[in-house]
């Protein structure tokens, strides 16, 4: 039986800025490592503040713990500037996938390089690339090894896979697929072996055969199996508020018996410039909310002082959560770095 859908209330979520990025940039993809002296921060690719095809990035750059700076990392290798990769960490290292790329007559092509990042040396080397090319996907680590990337855009399609790569044996394999409709710039996280992963873009077909993108209002929780990693038993979740969103930040946190964490996004998905499907430009959400393994419900935390969009991912720690650049009111590509923390409910 479906829970009731999560009423909002307004509660303000106040916010403290961190130094900011070297320069603006939005879809970039955000991960995080914890070292002897702190959490270090990164942020790869993505979009930079004139928002064209000519403005897509291959930069990287890092914030050590006790800095006041970014430091600018070696460019991510490959292809030049591309949009939508997915991070994610593994011990001390961070993945980088793929990601797509923009042409001057707007062709995007959908990028198969995986790479690693070793957050101690800098360097990065080349990984066993991914056998269905995704963008726009999610990347969540279960068991500091295994990397599942959930859906996701491949060049001309969404697709309901998931692809699972192992960290460890630089290999990838299937786990059980999907089984919402496809979508791309969905948002989700993991706790433990429990994922959510809700929102996003899917494909509608009208009577006239042609094809529209058009936001998908559907939540899903999945449960890894222990000793079968490639199965996941997926469970329909009711949706958060009624209002989709697209590219907000999420992530999963293991306090309070484990949470998954919503923050930002827009209700009206967007190309990579901000600007709707519709042909309206897209504003951000400040709403923060989550679905809380402990209640089996969504909880609503209230409204970030900040509204924000366009992320690929939200980083949790232990003094709050932290979102790393992105979109903010009039589409505007913002240096700002976020950090904020939710009470317990």
């Amino acid at each position: 039986m479906l829970l009731p859908r999560l009423v909002f209330s307004d509660p303000a979520i106040d916010t403290e800025s961190l130094p900011s990025l070297p320069a603006p940039v939005s879809n970039n993809s955000v991960a995080s490592v914890q070292t002897k002296d702190g959490l270090q921060l990164f942020s790869f690719l993505g979009l930079g503040a004139g928002k064209t095809w000519r403005d897509t990035l291959s930069t990287a750059v890092t914030l050590k713990p006790g800095d006041d700076s970014w430091t600018k990392l070696d460019d991510v290798p490959g292809q030049a500037g591309r949009l939508a990769s997915t991070a994610a960490t593994v011990g001390t290292s961070v993945f980088v996938f793929g990601g797509y790329t923009v042409a001057e007559d707007q062709s995007e092509k959908s990028i198969e390089t995986v790479y690693e990042l070793n957050a101690t040396t800098g360097n990065y080397r080349l990984r066993t690339p991914m056998p269905v090319p995704v963008d726009d996907s999610v990347a969540l680590v279960y068991a500091n090894r295994y990397i599942y990337l959930v859906s996701g855009w491949h060049d001309t399609a969404n697709v309901n896979l998931v692809q699972v790569f192992d960290a460890e044996d630089n290999r990838w394999f299937q786990a059980t697929m999907y089984p919402g409709a496809p979508v791309f710039g969905q948002s989700g996280g993991i706790a433990g072996n429990r994922m959510v992963v809700c929102d996003g873009v899917k494909i509608v077909v009208d009577e006239t055969e042609q094809r529209n993108f058009s936001a998908s209002s559907e939540c899903f929780y999945g449960r890894i199996h222990k000793d079968e990693i490639n199965r996941i038993t997926w469970q329909k979740l009711p949706q958060h508020s009624g209002t989709a969103l697209y590219r907000a930040a999420a992530t999963g946190a293991m306090r309070n018996g484990g949470e998954i964490v919503f923050a930002g996004g827009s209700d009206n998905p967007y190309n990579y410039n901000g600007i709707g499907y519709n042909g309206e430009p897209s504003s951000p959400s400040a709403r923060v909310f989550a679905w809380s393994f402990e209640k089996n419900r969504w909880l609503n935390f209230g409204m970030l002082d900040v509204p924000t969009m366009d992320h690929r991912a939200l980083l949790a720690t232990n003094d709050g959560f932290i979102i790393i650049g992105g979109m903010r009111a009039g589409q505007k590509v913002s240096a700002g770095v976020l950090r904020f923390k939710l009470p317990r409910q």
